[in-house]
């Protein structure tokens, strides 16, 4: 009778259980970053290095994958196809869809879209329309699937999802007006810190996402939270925008390693 409980089905584990402790882990805890103590790692006005790859994924028209420390996403599109609404439309249409892997986050994600996914496609969406002539693709539609396989802070992941799909709509041969930068800054304390992490964005008291075409010197987006002064925002607009010129010549760069591999 005691064996009535027991799932047969599936391979059960001990009553009780404990968490591992690896060595690693205490070692982090000591030189973990503190809010109130100098940003580690790096300068205030410095970004994560950044892996760049286009291509990846032979199934899509074209495809990126970005990595900046803990922050990985991949981006595949779809297109362009015949939009399949009855409706005549003069422009074509694009249609960006976000997900977060359920273990890209410190806690497991439910596999289901929700606010935090649909606001994430909505920036990205909002930064590439300009670079695209959708004019020359009339009743068609452009499909961009992002998949945020590590998550380190929604401003980093918005930025990244940018850099990442604009080099997979180029390299899917989709005619654009210039390939879009993005870069994010947050003001933590009295200092401005670009691309924070997760934890720096947390302590910050505001934070901007900027998305530019460095080739023709425009900006088309610019996303702010919380409390940023007038002074505050336009620098960091300003830093952004000279780091989106450096962001600039990776993502050229990685497409032309692409077309010279291919």
């Amino acid at each position: 009778m005691a064996q009535s409980n027991f799932d047969r089905r599936r391979i059960n584990g001990p009553e009780e259980s404990y968490q591992p402790i690896f060595e690693h882990d205490e070692d982090e805890r000591e030189t973990r970053w503190k809010p109130g103590n100098p940003r580690k790692g790096r300068a205030p006005r410095n970004i994560r290095p950044i892996f760049l790859k286009a291509g990846l994924i032979n199934q899509a028209n074209g495809s990126a994958y970005i990595e900046t420390e803990k922050t990985k996403i991949a981006c595949a599109v779809y297109g362009p196809r015949q939009s399949k609404t009855t409706v005549y439309s003069e422009k074509g249409r694009l249609n960006v869809e976000v997900k977060f892997a359920p273990f890209s986050c410190t806690k497991r994600r439910v596999p289901i879209r929700d606010a935090e996914d649909r606001s994430v496609a909505v920036q990205i969406q909002q930064a590439l329309v300009p670079s695209l002539r959708l004019e020359l693709l009339p009743k068609s539609t452009i499909d961009i699937f992002v998949t945020i396989i590590e998550n380190d802070g929604i401003e980093g992941c918005i930025a990244a999802g940018s850099v990442a799909a604009s080099v997979a709509l180029a390299d899917a041969g989709i005619e654009m007006l210039g390939l879009v930068a993005s870069c994010s800054a947050a003001v933590v304390g009295q200092e401005l810190w670009l691309d924070p992490t997760n934890e720096e964005g947390q302590a910050a008291s505001g934070s901007l996402v900027l998305a530019a075409m460095p080739a023709l010197g425009t900006v088309t987006s610019v996303w702010q939270t919380g409390s940023m002064t007038p002074a505050e925002a336009i620098q960091g607009m300003e830093a952004c925008q000279e780091c989106c010129a450096d962001i600039h010549t990776v993502m050229a760069q990685s497409l032309l390693e692409n077309a010279q591999n291919t």
